[in-house]
């Protein structure tokens, strides 16, 4: 993990970028807007930055996968303890919102329990396509944040 000013100084930071968003579009916007002074500066560009949503999607596994290692793994972790009945509800889900929505159900997974993840899930199933848009880039902009803030050391 770079400090910000390592990862300032980078010669690809898209590559770096990309496993916290799998939008190449996103990524080569946040690596052009360097140097960043801080990490607040950092987040607001990423924030701001133009996204190839179904690209950053496909970066995604379904919640409720088995996912080994990564960022999407330790985000996940609450859906590990689920019970069978969970993960059947959830693949349901995932299968029903993917044919409403035509892409996968995200998320900002970290924190939450499996039983909070199918609830979020049923949820979200109610809303309109112009809202679950919306919805989407939220959660993909939190999900960014997060990673880009576990990304970059703070203090060294």
């Amino acid at each position: 993990m770079p400090t910000l000013a390592e990862f300032n100084a980078l010669p690809d930071a898209v590559a770096v970028l990309l496993p916290v968003c799998a939008s190449t579009t996103w990524a080569e916007a946040v690596a052009a807007g360097r140097p960043y002074a801080d990490l607040d500066a950092l987040l607001a560009a990423a924030d701001a930055a133009p996204v190839d949503l179904a690209d950053a999607l496909a970066g995604h596994p379904r919640i409720g996968d088995r996912v080994h290692g990564g960022s999407s793994a330790k985000e996940q972790a609450g859906m590990a303890t689920a019970s069978d009945a969970v993960r059947a509800a959830m693949a349901e889900g995932n299968a029903e919102y993917e044919r409403r929505f035509g892409h996968v159900y995200l998320v900002c997974a970290s924190g939450r329990s499996a039983d909070d993840l199918l609830a979020v899930l049923r949820e979200r199933l109610q809303n309109s396509a112009e809202e679950e848009a919306a919805r989407t880039r939220r959660e993909l902009t939190a999900i960014n944040r997060l990673r880009l803030t576990g990304l970059i050391v703070q203090d060294r």
